[in-house]
């Protein structure tokens, strides 16, 4: 689809990919709808994007949810709504810290389907939903356990919503590999095929004009992690575990 003109809402644009989506869908003419937690972050970045409206919220809470869902619907109806919020606290099992691991999971998990309940409220007829998952979510690698439970489930999520609300909703799911954020920041290994922000934004930007159900980037590492899932278990793992040092 062309965006110009289109109505669509960010939620997790105050910084990294979906900063860079809000900039890149603004400049194709969008009119944005932007929403995170960080308020004076989305106050700057609209300002950059042609004076988008702002609307906070906390998807860690499904009241706060509500609310915007409300205030969003009052402007008309969205063409895409597009969630790519999320955290991440990279940690071995032994060392994951509870409280941490419930928040990560109330968001990736419990945010994105509350999400992807109010979606058929707040878009028209055929309007698109973009779900973000993860390659994390491919495979399961050492140090990203609860990262990736949550993104495999996310995966999961779009494969039963792709069926479930069509043709009433087009579903999609963004598989990114790495990208430069303050959350690959956190990690203390190297990064194979690492993008910038930009690039990502302009890779999503393409695949939602397109009609394929997911939107994977960079393909020269996104595909190999795909090859990996194919393979039998013992060898797979194998792989896996040369993968992780």
């Amino acid at each position: 689809m062309s965006f110009d003109g289109k109505r669509i809402w960010l939620i997790g644009a105050s910084s990294g990919i979906g900063a860079a989506l809000a900039k890149e869908l603004a400049g194709q003419g969008a009119h944005l709808v932007l929403s995170a937690r960080n308020e004076e972050a989305l106050q700057a970045l609209a300002a950059e994007c042609g004076g988008a409206e702002v609307v906070p919220l906390d998807l860690a809470r499904a009241e706060s949810l509500g609310a915007a869902s409300e205030r969003v619907a009052e402007g008309g109806k969205l063409d895409a709504l597009v969630c790519t919020a999320a955290l991440y606290d990279p940690a071995r099992v032994v060392d994951l810290d509870p409280e941490k691991t419930a928040a990560l999971v109330q968001v990736n998990v419990t945010g994105t389907l509350l999400v992807a309940q109010c979606a058929p409220k707040v878009l028209r007829e055929g309007g698109q939903l973009a779900l973000f998952g993860s390659v994390a979510g491919y495979v399961g690698l050492p140090k990203g356990q609860a990262y990736s439970a949550t993104k495999a489930a996310i995966i999961n999520l779009a494969e039963t919503l792709r069926v479930e609300l069509a043709p009433r909703v087009d579903v999609r799911l963004v598989c990114p590999g790495f990208v430069r954020t303050r959350l690959t920041d956190k990690n203390d290994f190297k990064m194979p095929a690492m993008i910038e922000p930009e690039q990502a934004a302009r890779d999503i930007a393409k695949g939602m004009s397109g009609r394929s159900f997911e939107i994977h980037f960079p393909k020269r590492f996104t595909f190999a992690l795909k090859m990996l899932r194919l393979l039998p278990y013992p060898v797979a793992l194998r792989l896996t575990a040369r993968l992780a040092g």
